[in-house]
């Protein structure tokens, strides 16, 4: 893939006019307060696998709607006191899969919770459990126009709201520091994360790893790629709807969570990403309003960005933060 965003010195300084309502705060805060108002039960049941050293835990907390979202939990078996805590999100289209392919944190002395995402999980991994009971209207196959037509009705709506209080359900586990909270995810998981640290209170860190749903108006007319291009097909079908659908994406934008997102930052970058354009990955990371971020780029990587060695860099900077 050859380059074909912009130079890295115009990149570091990319600040575009993201469009954002005049009613994105409070659309948000009314969205919240309504998930936490109907309350709900965190449900911790520990299950049986082949792990001597980590402890597992099905784990079903109540999100958007109070409706039922399900998660993992991994605690170091040998544990004293509250631990600080990492809530993961996931990529687009895979769901939890099984408790032992993310051990990483877990296994470095953190309570690790690993969301999974309504709807999501038959599309690569071992598969989700979680079900998504809205209806949408027209809708082009996969997630991003589910309800595109108002914010109200939009798919990450419910997504982001589950991931915030993803972060409640941790923070009130016994196991957990609620005070050392941090978040992260790759890819759509990345833009998840983004959201949850702007939605939630006084979270550690935010680690977000190349993600998607930012930028919307540049990611949709730079690259041919999933998912971003369920948007351009929906919209070559459905002329003229334009300016509806980019108003509603406005509000899901990972640029103006960023905005809002005042803990520390620690991003990732492919500078070949054909999925992830580099340029929205820094409208994100430059729009940051966190004083201590970092970004760490890949410069002949695509959206695979760093991998292993990226979660290394992660775990370098959290600690350095709990």
């Amino acid at each position: 893939m050859p380059r074909f965003d912009l130079p890295l010195a115009d990149l570091e300084n990319y600040r575009p006019a993201v469009a954002e309502p005049s009613d994105f705060d409070e659309f948000w805060e009314a969205t919240i307060s309504a998930a936490r108002s109907v309350g709900g039960e965190v449900s911790v049941t520990p299950i049986e696998t082949a792990l001597s050293e980590i402890d597992a835990f099905d784990v079903t907390f109540p999100g958007f709607a109070g409706e039922p979202i399900r998660a993992w939990l991994l605690l170091p078996a040998r544990r004293s006191g509250p631990l600080p805590a990492v809530v993961e999100f996931n990529g687009y289209g895979g769901g939890r899969g099984l408790p032992i392919e993310r051990l990483g944190w877990a296994a470095s002395g953190y309570a690790h919770l690993f969301m999974d995402t309504r709807g999501q999980g038959s599309a690569w991994g071992s598969g989700g459990a979680t079900a998504d009971p809205h209806g949408t209207g027209p809708s082009f196959s996969g997630f991003m126009t589910r309800g595109i037509e108002a914010p109200e009705h939009y798919y990450y709506r419910r997504v982001f709201t589950d991931a915030v209080r993803a972060v409640d359900a941790v923070r009130s586990l016994p196991e957990v520091d609620a005070a050392r909270v941090a978040v992260c995810g790759g890819s759509q998981g990345g833009g998840i994360s983004l959201a949850a640290a702007a939605l939630s209170d006084d979270l550690v860190a935010v680690m977000s790893d190349v993600p998607f749903l930012c930028h919307f108006e540049r990611a949709v007319g730079m690259t041919g790629q999933d998912p971003y291009q369920e948007i351009v097909r929906y919209l070559a079908v459905h002329r003229g709807a334009e300016s509806n659908v980019f108003e509603t994406l406005s509000y899901f934008d990972g640029v103006n969570f960023a905005r809002r997102a005042r803990t520390a930052g620690l991003f990732s970058v492919g500078l070949l990403d054909p999925i992830c354009p580099p340029s929205t990955v820094y409208a994100a990371f430059n729009a940051f309003a966190g004083d201590d971020k970092e970004i760490v780029v890949y410069p002949f990587n695509e959206h695979e960005g760093g991998q292993a060695h990226q979660w290394t860099a992660q775990a370098r900077f959290l600690a350095e933060r709990v």
